[in-house]
Protein backbone atom coordinates (compact mmCIF):
# COMPACT_ATOMS: atom_id res chain seq x y z
CA UNK A 1 0.00 0.00 0.00
CA UNK A 2 2.88 2.78 0.92
CA UNK A 3 4.10 1.57 -2.50
CA UNK A 4 1.16 2.47 -4.32
CA UNK A 5 0.85 5.98 -2.41
CA UNK A 6 4.11 6.47 -3.46
CA UNK A 7 3.70 6.23 -7.26
CA UNK A 8 0.38 8.91 -6.80
CA UNK A 9 2.56 11.41 -4.84
CA UNK A 10 5.50 11.21 -7.35
CA UNK A 11 3.05 11.84 -9.99
CA UNK A 12 1.97 14.76 -7.91
CA UNK A 13 4.96 16.67 -7.59
CA UNK A 14 5.98 16.57 -11.27
CA UNK A 15 3.20 19.16 -11.35
CA UNK A 16 5.03 21.50 -9.31
CA UNK A 17 6.81 24.28 -11.06
CA UNK A 18 4.67 25.42 -14.12
CA UNK A 19 2.10 27.35 -15.23
CA UNK A 20 -0.29 28.43 -18.19
CA UNK A 21 -2.64 31.79 -17.60
CA UNK A 22 -6.24 31.64 -18.07
CA UNK A 23 -6.32 27.61 -17.36
CA UNK A 24 -5.14 26.80 -20.89
CA UNK A 25 -5.22 23.25 -21.57
CA UNK A 26 -2.19 21.38 -23.70
CA UNK A 27 -3.11 18.07 -25.29
CA UNK A 28 -0.89 15.18 -26.98
CA UNK A 29 -3.09 12.15 -27.77
CA UNK A 30 -5.20 10.48 -25.32
CA UNK A 31 -2.82 13.13 -22.67
CA UNK A 32 -4.37 16.03 -21.38
CA UNK A 33 -2.11 18.62 -19.01
CA UNK A 34 -4.01 21.62 -17.43
CA UNK A 35 -2.09 24.59 -16.02
CA UNK A 36 -3.12 27.94 -14.46
CA UNK A 37 -0.63 30.51 -12.57
CA UNK A 38 0.35 33.80 -12.33
CA UNK A 39 2.18 36.09 -10.41
CA UNK A 40 2.13 39.38 -8.16
CA UNK A 41 2.84 41.94 -8.40
CA UNK A 42 2.05 42.58 -11.99
CA UNK A 43 2.94 46.34 -11.48
CA UNK A 44 6.73 46.54 -11.56
CA UNK A 45 9.80 48.55 -12.08
CA UNK A 46 11.09 48.57 -15.47
CA UNK A 47 14.47 49.16 -14.50
CA UNK A 48 15.17 47.22 -10.89
CA UNK A 49 13.70 43.56 -9.93
CA UNK A 50 11.45 43.47 -6.56
CA UNK A 51 9.84 40.66 -4.94
CA UNK A 52 7.36 38.70 -6.35
CA UNK A 53 5.13 35.49 -5.11
CA UNK A 54 4.11 32.66 -7.81
CA UNK A 55 0.68 30.21 -7.35
CA UNK A 56 0.33 27.17 -9.19
CA UNK A 57 -2.40 24.93 -10.01
CA UNK A 58 -2.69 22.36 -12.68
CA UNK A 59 -3.95 18.31 -13.23
CA UNK A 60 -3.18 15.81 -15.37
CA UNK A 61 -5.64 13.58 -17.08
CA UNK A 62 -6.72 11.49 -20.17
CA UNK A 63 -9.45 12.51 -22.29
CA UNK A 64 -11.23 9.15 -22.15
CA UNK A 65 -10.71 9.00 -18.55
CA UNK A 66 -7.99 6.51 -17.92
CA UNK A 67 -4.94 6.42 -15.64
CA UNK A 68 -2.48 9.01 -17.58
CA UNK A 69 0.78 7.93 -18.27
CA UNK A 70 3.67 8.53 -15.26
CA UNK A 71 5.77 11.23 -15.57
CA UNK A 72 9.45 10.72 -15.59
CA UNK A 73 11.42 13.89 -15.94
CA UNK A 74 10.36 17.92 -16.05
CA UNK A 75 12.56 20.60 -16.53
CA UNK A 76 10.81 24.61 -16.34
CA UNK A 77 13.07 27.51 -18.23
CA UNK A 78 12.14 30.89 -16.07
CA UNK A 79 12.31 34.08 -18.29
CA UNK A 80 15.68 35.97 -17.86
CA UNK A 81 13.57 39.04 -16.47
CA UNK A 82 12.35 37.10 -13.01
CA UNK A 83 15.27 36.05 -10.89
CA UNK A 84 14.87 32.74 -8.56
CA UNK A 85 17.80 33.12 -5.95
CA UNK A 86 18.62 30.78 -2.57
CA UNK A 87 21.31 33.22 -1.49
CA UNK A 88 21.39 34.39 2.05
CA UNK A 89 18.96 30.90 2.87
CA UNK A 90 19.93 28.32 4.91
CA UNK A 91 19.89 25.56 2.92
CA UNK A 92 17.71 22.60 4.17
CA UNK A 93 19.82 19.08 3.61
CA UNK A 94 17.35 16.63 2.01
CA UNK A 95 18.04 13.98 4.06
CA UNK A 96 16.83 16.09 7.31
CA UNK A 97 13.35 15.76 5.31
CA UNK A 98 13.05 11.62 4.64
CA UNK A 99 10.41 10.40 6.75
CA UNK A 100 9.36 13.03 8.48
CA UNK A 101 5.80 14.63 8.21
CA UNK A 102 5.04 18.08 7.31
CA UNK A 103 4.88 19.15 10.89
CA UNK A 104 8.29 17.46 11.41
CA UNK A 105 9.97 19.20 8.19
CA UNK A 106 9.11 22.54 9.39
CA UNK A 107 10.51 22.21 12.70
CA UNK A 108 13.79 20.51 11.58
CA UNK A 109 14.18 23.12 8.23
CA UNK A 110 11.76 26.17 8.73
CA UNK A 111 14.41 28.66 8.07
CA UNK A 112 14.66 27.48 4.49
CA UNK A 113 10.96 27.41 3.75
CA UNK A 114 10.27 28.80 0.21
CA UNK A 115 6.86 27.20 -0.47
CA UNK A 116 3.78 25.68 0.24
CA UNK A 117 0.90 23.75 -1.54
CA UNK A 118 -1.12 20.63 -1.86
CA UNK A 119 -2.37 17.85 -4.20
CA UNK A 120 -4.80 15.83 -4.47
CA UNK A 121 -4.54 12.31 -6.08
CA UNK A 122 -6.04 8.47 -6.64
CA UNK A 123 -5.02 5.64 -6.50
CA UNK A 124 -7.03 3.07 -9.21
CA UNK A 125 -7.21 -0.37 -7.88
CA UNK A 126 -9.38 -3.35 -10.55
CA UNK A 127 -12.98 -2.17 -9.06
CA UNK A 128 -11.97 0.17 -6.58
CA UNK A 129 -10.94 4.40 -6.44
CA UNK A 130 -10.04 6.14 -3.40
CA UNK A 131 -8.54 9.25 -2.93
CA UNK A 132 -5.53 10.80 -2.11
CA UNK A 133 -4.59 13.83 -0.06
CA UNK A 134 -1.42 15.85 1.07
CA UNK A 135 0.53 19.08 1.24
CA UNK A 136 4.16 20.02 -0.35
CA UNK A 137 6.55 22.11 0.74
CA UNK A 138 9.58 24.13 -1.17
CA UNK A 139 12.95 24.08 1.15
CA UNK A 140 16.50 26.01 -0.39
CA UNK A 141 18.71 23.48 -0.47
CA UNK A 142 21.90 22.65 -2.13
CA UNK A 143 23.21 19.19 -3.54
CA UNK A 144 26.76 19.11 -4.62
CA UNK A 145 27.39 22.51 -3.24
CA UNK A 146 24.70 23.68 -6.01
CA UNK A 147 21.57 25.34 -5.77
CA UNK A 148 18.44 23.55 -5.59
CA UNK A 149 14.67 22.99 -3.85
CA UNK A 150 13.51 20.21 -2.03
CA UNK A 151 10.64 19.54 -2.79
CA UNK A 152 8.95 18.08 0.76
CA UNK A 153 5.92 15.53 -0.02
CA UNK A 154 3.60 14.30 2.44
CA UNK A 155 0.61 12.52 3.01
CA UNK A 156 -1.60 11.18 5.58
CA UNK A 157 -4.18 9.40 4.16
CA UNK A 158 -4.96 6.29 4.18
CA UNK A 159 -1.38 5.73 4.92
CA UNK A 160 1.42 7.72 5.88
CA UNK A 161 3.98 8.42 3.59
CA UNK A 162 6.94 11.05 2.70
CA UNK A 163 8.67 11.94 -0.79
CA UNK A 164 11.25 14.43 -0.95
CA UNK A 165 12.03 15.38 -4.79
CA UNK A 166 15.36 17.72 -5.96
CA UNK A 167 15.06 20.51 -8.36
CA UNK A 168 18.38 21.33 -9.20
CA UNK A 169 18.84 25.04 -10.50
CA UNK A 170 21.07 26.72 -13.15
CA UNK A 171 21.66 29.72 -14.14
CA UNK A 172 22.49 30.35 -17.99
CA UNK A 173 24.73 32.77 -18.93
CA UNK A 174 22.93 34.01 -22.08
CA UNK A 175 19.58 32.96 -24.22
CA UNK A 176 15.93 34.12 -23.33
CA UNK A 177 15.88 32.08 -19.96
CA UNK A 178 18.01 32.80 -17.24
CA UNK A 179 16.96 29.60 -14.61
CA UNK A 180 16.07 26.30 -15.25
CA UNK A 181 15.39 23.53 -12.43
CA UNK A 182 15.02 19.86 -13.68
CA UNK A 183 13.83 17.28 -11.62
CA UNK A 184 13.55 13.00 -12.32
CA UNK A 185 11.39 10.76 -11.20
CA UNK A 186 12.43 6.92 -10.36
CA UNK A 187 11.09 4.44 -12.61
CA UNK A 188 8.25 2.45 -10.70
CA UNK A 189 7.39 -0.59 -11.96
CA UNK A 190 3.43 -0.14 -11.06
CA UNK A 191 1.28 2.66 -12.62
CA UNK A 192 -1.78 2.97 -10.27
CA UNK A 193 -1.55 6.16 -9.15
CA UNK A 194 -2.29 9.52 -10.98
CA UNK A 195 -2.85 13.14 -9.91
CA UNK A 196 -6.53 15.06 -10.08
CA UNK A 197 -5.37 18.90 -8.73
CA UNK A 198 -2.11 20.77 -7.51
CA UNK A 199 -1.70 23.79 -5.75
CA UNK A 200 1.43 25.47 -4.73
CA UNK A 201 2.70 29.50 -3.53
CA UNK A 202 6.27 29.85 -4.30
CA UNK A 203 7.38 33.23 -2.20
CA UNK A 204 9.88 34.32 0.47
CA UNK A 205 11.36 38.01 1.93
CA UNK A 206 14.26 37.61 4.06
CA UNK A 207 16.87 40.28 4.79
CA UNK A 208 21.05 38.93 4.28
CA UNK A 209 23.66 41.15 5.40
CA UNK A 210 21.51 43.71 6.21
CA UNK A 211 19.74 43.97 3.49
CA UNK A 212 16.20 42.63 1.93
CA UNK A 213 16.38 39.97 -0.54
CA UNK A 214 13.50 37.91 -1.96
CA UNK A 215 13.57 33.72 -3.22
CA UNK A 216 11.38 35.35 -6.50
CA UNK A 217 12.00 38.71 -8.09
CA UNK A 218 11.41 40.28 -11.22
CA UNK A 219 11.23 43.44 -13.29
CA UNK A 220 8.73 44.81 -16.17
CA UNK A 221 11.14 45.01 -19.33
CA UNK A 222 9.20 46.88 -21.29
CA UNK A 223 10.72 48.69 -24.08
CA UNK A 224 10.87 52.73 -23.08
CA UNK A 225 8.11 54.74 -23.68
CA UNK A 226 6.02 51.37 -23.48
CA UNK A 227 3.33 50.75 -20.11
CA UNK A 228 2.85 47.56 -20.93
CA UNK A 229 5.16 44.00 -21.89
CA UNK A 230 4.11 40.80 -23.38
CA UNK A 231 6.66 37.92 -22.57
CA UNK A 232 7.11 33.84 -22.30
CA UNK A 233 7.65 33.46 -18.31
CA UNK A 234 8.49 29.76 -18.80
CA UNK A 235 9.01 27.38 -21.16
CA UNK A 236 8.76 23.30 -19.85
CA UNK A 237 9.42 19.79 -20.96
CA UNK A 238 7.26 17.33 -19.64
CA UNK A 239 8.47 13.90 -19.98
CA UNK A 240 6.20 11.00 -19.63
CA UNK A 241 6.68 7.26 -18.93
CA UNK A 242 5.35 5.75 -22.52
CA UNK A 243 7.30 8.20 -24.63
CA UNK A 244 5.17 11.02 -24.59
CA UNK A 245 6.41 14.79 -24.48
CA UNK A 246 4.57 18.10 -23.50
CA UNK A 247 6.19 21.38 -24.19
CA UNK A 248 4.81 24.30 -23.38
CA UNK A 249 5.70 27.83 -23.49
CA UNK A 250 3.94 30.35 -20.99
CA UNK A 251 3.07 33.88 -21.93
CA UNK A 252 2.19 36.46 -19.36
CA UNK A 253 2.11 40.36 -19.34
CA UNK A 254 3.22 43.02 -17.13
CA UNK A 255 2.73 46.74 -16.32
CA UNK A 256 5.21 49.36 -15.39
CA UNK A 257 4.99 51.05 -12.15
Amino acid sequence: MRRLILITVLGAATLVGAGVAGGEQLRQGDLRLTFDGHFTPKTLPRDRDVPISVDITGSIATSKGLRPPQMRRMTVAVNRHGTLSIVGLPACDPGRLEATSAREALVRCRGSLVGKGRFFANVDFPGLLFPVEGKMLGFASRVGGKPAVALHIYGASPVEVTVVLIFRIRYPSKGRFGTILTTRLPKIAADLGYVTDVSMTFGRTYRHRGKPRSFLSARCAAPEGFPMAFFTFAKGTFVFANGQTLEPSLIRNCRVR
